[in-house]
């Protein structure tokens, strides 16, 4: 750490000079124009850059299917606004796995295609893009999976537990963005003026959404379990349909109080309603025991898919609780 003694100049301005090791490593000389960011009582000096698109590019000879997919994810939520990727030749099936990748991702496009090289290019503007909208998004369809994976379940609707799976998909790429945006609040601050959040919002928004990815995630996990105990002769018994519904209910409940909190202006309600989620996750965790020694009478087999049934409904009511955490956090007084 380096200090600097603030001096006035002409009788008014304040001045203070800049390390010199720093301005060498960012280019910065006489003339050079740097921007500043206030935030409360911090001020964020950033060198100003004439170039707005980011670009970057990776070498691809050795990467293949799922692992050169997650390169290009990798770099699109680095925040390049365009990924070259070049090899020697790119292969049918390296192309097939950039395909996979650009489909997964907001705004990704194929700018250039050549046999030794693939442009991709970022279409969005980040800037119009609303960390707060995607989050909510991502609430309302993995709220509504949740919901659609029981009652797949509990009336052996096939058709819909597939249509919860092909959701799946929308709310990773909607995490995706909201990664991307917070990772570029991180490296500008020009980002997060733009955003017109503080970066520390930002990353209690980002935070919440890692868990409502998760919260997704459960519900296809339950439809996958929906379409094995498909085959079941006689179906789920009206008591274990009854206690997986009300554990639903109840893991809902928690999930929708976190969120309402997280969202929250006004702290002490905020506060309120984020201790009420944390609350509710053990009466939960006491009707999870109890619907557990329902199972004990079913087949086994049938009794293991429905406890994993019954673990999942109970970790979303655990991810809505970080959530609530994370409420709570934001909610409490500065320091």
């Amino acid at each position: 750490m380096e200090t600097r003694k603030v001096q006035v100049t002409g009788g008014s301005t304040f001045t203070v000079s800049l390390p010199k090791s720093w301005a060498n490593d960012n280019e910065v000389s006489a003339g050079s124009e740097v921007e500043f960011y206030p935030e409360e009582d911090t001020l964020l000096l950033t060198p100003r850059s004439d170039s707005e698109r980011v670009e970057g590019s990776l070498d691809v000879s050795e990467l293949e299917g799922q692992q050169l997919t997650r390169a290009v994810m990798t770099m699109y939520v680095s925040g390049f606004d365009i990924i070259a990727l070049e090899a020697n030749r790119i292969t049918t099936d390296q192309r097939r796995a950039i395909r996979d990748a650009v489909q997964g991702l907001v705004g990704l496009e194929v700018l250039e295609e050549t046999s030794e090289r693939v442009v991709l290019q970022e279409l969005l503007d980040s800037s119009e893009l609303s960390i707060k909208n995607a989050v909510t998004r991502m609430r309302l369809i993995s709220r509504s999976m949740l919901e659609d994976a029981v009652t797949a379940l509990v009336e052996n609707d096939d058709d819909l537990a597939r249509d919860v799976i092909e959701r799946d998909d929308d709310v990773d790429r909607l995490y995706f963005v909201v990664s991307r945006i917070f990772r570029a609040t991180l490296r500008s601050p020009r980002a997060a003026k733009e955003l017109g959040l503080p970066r520390e919002v930002c990353f209690d928004y980002h935070s919440s959404a890692r868990q409502l990815e998760r919260i997704a995630d459960h519900a296809a996990k339950i439809a996958h379990l929906a379409l094995e105990l498909g085959d079941v002769p006689d179906g789920v018994t009206d008591d274990v349909a009854s206690g997986l519904e009300a554990l639903h209910e109840d893991s809902t409940t928690v999930i929708n109080n976190a969120m309402d909190a997280l969202f929250m202006d006004d702290s002490d309600r905020s506060e309120e309603l984020a201790n009420e989620a944390r609350e509710s996750i053990l009466a939960i965790d006491e009707h999870t025991r109890e619907l557990r020694r329902h199972l004990r009478d079913l087949d086994p087999g049938e009794a293991q898919l429905l406890g994993l049934v019954v673990d999942s409904l109970s970790r979303s009511a655990d991810y809505g609780g970080n959530v609530a955490e994370t409420a709570l956090q934001r909610a409490a007084p500065r320091p």
